[in-house]
């Protein structure tokens, strides 16, 4: 029995490594970490050191499990399976915000797709959520026998490298992209009003598709700030996250918040908006939630002039280490356990045993 992985952002270079910086990248290669004889489903068919690159029309869809990452397409997956195995197996890797689907054909096929193939999402309250969503848009008798779990993503803790505090007090935009939903307006709008009280510096690592847009144009303009691309080695990633005094998260919603958590591991500061997504990753007692930019602005200004008071409030919030706290409650090992746990129980496949 094999897995293969389907995601239609995948990028390989020539030496067969998976490229791409952002969280399907990152989830793709975790999962080709996990599974032995892993396939990703790609527009060729070719064999590399890690996996088997290969077209869908080529998947032995009776002896493999496809967990799809683009959730609204797994029935086309499954039309063309089926032409060749009776009973296609299918599980859906929800580790998008499900809104991003914003008209009502969408939020219904995804629905459906959820409703009709076992899925499992990248944490607890996604899981939760895409219950609900199934339950409002599906008819019951398919509602009810949805197959719907999840876990907390988690991070890579032997990543973390040892703190090394700036001369100058590092803010970092905590996201590689600068769309609508992550709210760069807001972001600009509180780090500029900081940065006319206090010296900081400003640092944005963007996806290249983002470094030409407006807010990061206009971010990178500012005597205060710098843009620039993508870190090229995880290596050097953890490293700026070291040097990082604190973050400014401004996003809508997200799914997880992987950025987030990484950054807080690696000992920066986080303030954050009062939104569910953000309660979820976070100690019930965490001080640094803010509803208004003003509020923004003055946790921010704490956070950079006052760090070492704030690093012990962050400590107080919880019993024992705040480090330790993100640890257990994010270590990714539990994700991987939890995905290889609803694997074997939805299709009785185990990477240990590789039986059916």
């Amino acid at each position: 029995m094999k897995i293969a992985i389907h995601y239609k952002g995948l990028e390989i270079d020539d030496d067969g490594n998976v490229g791409g910086h952002d969280a399907g990248d990152t989830l793709v290669r975790r999962l080709i970490g996990m599974f032995p004889e892993v396939q990703l489903i790609g527009p060729r068919n070719q064999t590399f050191p890690d996996f088997e690159l290969t077209t869908l029309e080529a998947i032995d869809g009776e002896n493999t499990i496809v967990v799809n990452m683009d959730v609204i397409e797994s029935v086309r997956i499954w039309r063309v399976l089926r032409k060749s195995t009776e009973h296609p197996k299918i599980m859906n890797f929800m580790w998008r915000d499900a809104r991003r689907y914003e008209t009502e054909v969408e939020t219904a096929a995804l629905s459906l797709s959820c409703a009709l193939f076992p899925t499992f999402a990248n944490s607890e309250r996604m899981s939760r959520a895409i219950k609900e969503t199934v339950h409002r848009w599906v008819v019951q008798p398919l509602a009810e026998r949805a197959k719907i779990s999840g876990a907390n993503l988690g991070i890579r803790l032997e990543h973390v490298q040892p703190r090394d505090e700036p001369p100058e007090p590092v803010v970092l935009y905590p996201a590689i992209y600068m769309k609508a939903r992550k709210r760069p307006d807001l972001f600009f709008e509180v780090v500029s009003r900081v940065a006319k009280r206090t010296p900081i510096m400003v640092e944005a690592r963007l996806a290249e598709s983002d470094l030409v847009m407006e807010w990061a144009m206009k971010l990178g303009r500012q005597r205060w700030a710098k843009v620039r691309p993508l870190v090229p080695r995880r290596g050097d990633y953890w490293k700026a996250l070291a040097h990082t005094t604190a973050f400014l998260a401004t996003s809508e919603d997200e799914s997880y918040g992987l950025e987030y958590v990484e950054a807080l591991v690696a000992g920066a500061i986080g303030i954050f908006p009062d939104k569910p997504w953000a309660h979820g990753i976070l100690p019930p007692a965490y001080p640094y939630f803010y509803k208004t930019a003003a509020e923004a602005e003055q946790l921010l200004y704490r956070a950079v002039t006052d760090t070492a008071a704030c690093r012990k409030e962050l400590e107080d919030c919880v019993e024992g280490s705040f480090i330790h706290w993100l640890r257990d409650h994010h270590d990714d090992s539990n994700f991987e356990a939890a995905i290889e746990a609803h694997v074997k129980r939805w299709f009785g496949y185990s990477p240990n045993d590789g039986k059916l």
